[in-house]
C-alpha cells in the first residue's frame, strides 16, 4: 500500500523545539557521500540498521537473531546475521514488491543523515539505502575540462542518468540484486567496479533530484522532502566539498552561485508540492522521523508471509511431478538407506555411507545436464563420435549447513566446478525460513547451478533458495535442486512454484510430521554428520531451518 496520496500541500511537519538559547542545527559532522559509502558495504547484509540507537523498543516487523548485536565479524568483513523473511509467496512469485521512500531536498540538506535515522528507528534487517549522487551521467572529455575549472552543471537533471536509475530502483523493488555505478567526485568520473545491492524490505532513494522524474515518482511508495536553511546547506557544502573532495573555497563558492542556488530555486524547491510530507530542519526533526516511522510499520506489517504454512495446504494429493527424477532404488542404494536411517548407526558410518550416496546423486545428475555431439581422435588415430558439455560453466551452490557435506562430492567429479553459498534458517518464532548470508561466483546466471541441500521437507528453505538465483537471474530451466531425502510435500512446493526446476534425489518419503520432519526420515542430517547435539527442546532445528 502507498502512503497517503499526495497533495499540491503536502503536511508541513513542525520544527522540533529548542532550548532556551539554543541556536540553529549544527552543521552534519559527516558528508552525504560518507554516509553513501558506509552503507554501500561489501557484503549481503550491508543493509542492517545500526543496533544501539537509544530510542524505546518498537515492535518488530520481522524477527532479529536473539544475539546482541546480531554481527558475525571477521577479518576481513562484518556479516549481519538478521535474516531477510520470504518475500514470494506459495506460487514462487513476488508477494508485494519493497517498500520504497524517497528523500528529496537540496544539496547538503541532510537526507542521508534523515535516511539512516529513519533505517535506525524502523529495526528491520533488510534495507538499501541507494543515492542518486551514484547516477551521474559519464562525462564527454569537454564536459571534463568544464567540471574541472567548476564550469558544468551537476545540479541539472540533465546530469543525472534517470534510465538508469528507474530500471535499479524496478529491480530492487522485485527483490532483484543490481549494480550501482561508484562515482569519484574527485575527477567526476565513474570507477570501474560497481557494486551490488541486493532487493530488501525498505529501499530509500535520496538525491536531490528524487522528485524530477515522473516515472521515478511512480516508483515511490513514499515521498519526504528535507527542508533545511540555506545558509546551513551552504555551510555544510563547503565543509564537505572542501574536505573530501578537494576543493577550493573559492570553486565551491562559484559553483554555488552559478549552479547549485539558481538549480534549487527552479527544479528542486518545485517538487517539494510533489511531496507527501515535508521535514523541516532535517535530522534534528525527531517528531517528524517517529511519525514516518510509524506509517511505515504499519505499511511493513501488511506485507508479513506465512509460506510455510501455505505450503502445508497446498499442491498436495497430487501425482509426483514429471521434474522429479529419483534415484533407482537397487538393493546398494536401499542398503545404504537402510544404514544413514538407522539410529544406531555410528557417526563414522553415517558419514561415509551418506558420502557414497552422494556421489551416486551427483553422477545421476549430471545427466540431466545439456550435451552435443563431438567428435576426438583416440591414441590409434580413429575417431570417435563421442558428447561434450554444452553448457558454459557449472557452479555448485549448498545450502548452510548440511548442504555444504555435498560439496567434497560435486567437485571430485565436475573439474573446476564453481561453489556458492546460501545460509537459511528458521525464525523459532514465526517458523518462517529467513535468508541470512550468501556468496555467489559473479555471472552466475549463465552457468548451469547445482543446488544442494540434504534434505527437503516443505520445500520452504528450498523455494528460497531458488528464488535467490532466479532474482540473480540465473533461468528456471538451468535450477537442478538435488537432495538426499525429500518429502512428497517439498518435492510439490517446489514444483508447482517452479515448474521447470529439475528436482534430484535418492528418496521420496510421504509424510511430514507437526514439526516438519520427514516421516520416516533420517533425523537431523546436519547433527548427525557433524556430531553436534539436537536442539535442546527436542525439535530438529536444521531440518526445519535450513533443510526444508
Amino acid at each position: 500500500m502507498a502512503a497517503p496520496p499526495a497533495s499540491a500541500d503536502a503536511p508541513r511537519l513542525p520544527p522540533p523545539p529548542a532550548a532556551a538559547g539554543d541556536g540553529p542545527p549544527r552543521p552534519a559532522e559527516r558528508s552525504e557521500t560518507a554516509c553513501e559509502d558506509r552503507s554501500h558495504a561489501e557484503s549481503l547484509d550491508r543493509l542492517l540498521p545500526p543496533v544501539g540507537t537509544g530510542r524505546s523498543p518498537r515492535k518488530r516487523t520481522t524477527s532479529q537473531c536473539k544475539s546482541e548485536p546480531p554481527l558475525l565479524r571477521t577479518s576481513k568483513r562484518t556479516i549481519y546475521t538478521a535474516g531477510r523473511p520470504p518475500w514470494y509467496n506459495e506460487h514462487g512469485t513476488q508477494s508485494k514488491e519493497a517498500f520504497a521512500i524517497g528523500l528529496g531536498g537540496g544539496s547538503a540538506s541532510g537526507k542521508t543523515t534523515v535516511a539512516r535515522m529513519i533505517i535506525e528507528a524502523l529495526d528491520v534487517p533488510w534495507v538499501v539505502l541507494l543515492s542518486m549522487d551514484s547516477f551521474y551521467k559519464v562525462l564527454t572529455t569537454q564536459q571534463q575540462e568544464q567540471a574541472a575549472h567548476n564550469n558544468f552543471n551537476f545540479d541539472h537533471p540533465d546530469a543525472f542518468d534517470f534510465d538508469l536509475i528507474v530500471s535499479t530502483l524496478k529491480k530492487l523493488k522485485q527483490g532483484k540484486s543490481v549494480k550501482v555505478p561508484v562515482y569519484d567526485f574527485t575527477t567526476h568520473s565513474r570507477k570501474k567496479d560497481w557494486k551490488t545491492l541486493y532487493g530488501a524490505n525498505v529501499i530509500i532513494f535520496e538525491g536531490i533530484m528524487a522528485f524530477a522524474d515522473k516515472t521515478l515518482l511512480e516508483l515511490l511508495d513514499m515521498k519526504i522532502f528535507v527542508d533545511t536553511d540555506s545558509d546551513i546547506r551552504l555551510v555544510r557544502r563547503l565543509r564537505r566539498d572542501i574536505s573530501e573532495r578537494g576543493r577550493d573555497i573559492e570553486g565551491v563558492i562559484k559553483q554555488y552561485n552559478k549552479f547549485v542556488k539558481p538549480a534549487f530555486d527552479q527544479y528542486i524547491q518545485p517538487t517539494m508540492r510533489v511531496a507527501d510530507i515535508v521535514v523541516p530542519w532535517g535530522s534534528g526533526n525527531t517528531v517528524a522521523i517517529d511519525l514516518i516511522v510509524q506509517h511505515m510499520h504499519s505499511q511493513l506489517e501488511e506485507r508479513e508471509l506465512s509460506v510455510r504454512a501455505a505450503l502445508a495446504s497446498a499442491h498436495q494429493c497430487h501425482p509426483l511431478p514429471r521434474t522429479l527424477s529419483v534415484l533407482k532404488s537397487t538393493p546398494q542404494v536401499r542398503g545404504m538407506h537402510t544404514i544413514i536411517r538407522d539410529k544406531e548407526t555410528s557417526r563414522d558410518e553415517f558419514i561415509f555411507y551418506s558420502k557414497r550416496l552422494m556421489r551416486l546423486l551427483i553422477e545421476h545428475a549430471l545427466s540431466f545436464l545439456p550435451f552435443q555431439d563431438c567428435v576426438v581422435q583416440t591414441p590409434q588415430g580413429q575417431d570417435y563420435a563421442g558428447k561434450c558439455y554444452a553448457g558454459k560453466q557449472i557452479t555448485g551452490v549448498s545450502i548452510l549447513r548440511a548442504g555444504e557435506t555435498m560439496e567434497p562430492a560435486l567437485r571430485a567429479v565436475c573439474k573446476d566446478v564453481r561453489i556458492g553459498t546460501i545460509l537459511i534458517q528458521t525464525n523459532q518464532l514465526t517458523g518462517e525460513p529467513e535468508l541470512h548470508y550468501l556468496r555467489l561466483p559473479k555471472d552466475i546466471s549463465d552457468d548451469h547451478v547445482i543446488l544442494m541441500d540434504c534434505t527437503v521437507s516443505t520445500g520452504a528453505a528450498a523455494m528460497m533458495a531458488v528464488r535467490v538465483l532466479l532474482d540473480h537471474d540465473v533461468p528456471e530451466d538451468k535450477i537442478f535442486l538435488l537432495s538426499l531425502l525429500m518429502a512428497e510435500m517439498g518435492v510439490h512446493s517446489v514444483a508447482y512454484a517452479f515448474p521447470r526446476v529439475r528436482i534430484i534425489t535418492t528418496a521420496v518419503d510421504k509424510r511430514v510430521n507437526d514439526l516438519f520432519r520427514i516421516i520416516p526420515g533420517i533425523g537431523n542430517f546436519g547433527d548427525r554428520y557433524f556430531g553436534t547435539d539436537a536442539a535442546p527442546d527436542g525439535s530438529d532445528e536444521e531440518e526445519v531451518a535450513s533443510t526444508s
